[in-house]
């Protein structure tokens, strides 16, 4: 490399930086802006289905913690261990009308 070039080179590379930077912050911030939204349709989901009756909760034994569950046995939850584990079914909305 010529050291002629050097000063150059830097103020490239610094420059790259800067824009490196900016794309990195704008990604982060549309980034957050759909994990905000995705819980929010995710919520906005949960109510539907309740209200539709199509929620049950189970209780997983291991953790002691209710899990919302759709009818069909699906989770509503992205947690695979909770499918896997024994579980007593609390109740459903049609098993208590």
């Amino acid at each position: 490399m010529d050291s002629r070039h050097t000063g150059d080179i830097f103020k490239h590379l610094e420059k790259q930086n800067e824009l490196l930077m900016e794309a990195y912050r704008s990604m982060s911030h549309e980034l957050h802006k759909l994990q905000v939204e995705e819980e929010m349709l995710m919520r906005k989901f949960y109510e539907i289905m309740s209200a539709h009756g199509k929620i049950k909760k189970v209780f997983d034994v291991k953790t002691r913690f209710a899990f919302p569950q759709i009818e069909d046995g699906s989770n509503v939850s992205d947690d695979s261990r909770v499918e896997d584990s024994p579980a007593l079914v609390i109740s459903t909305n049609n098993e208590e009308q």
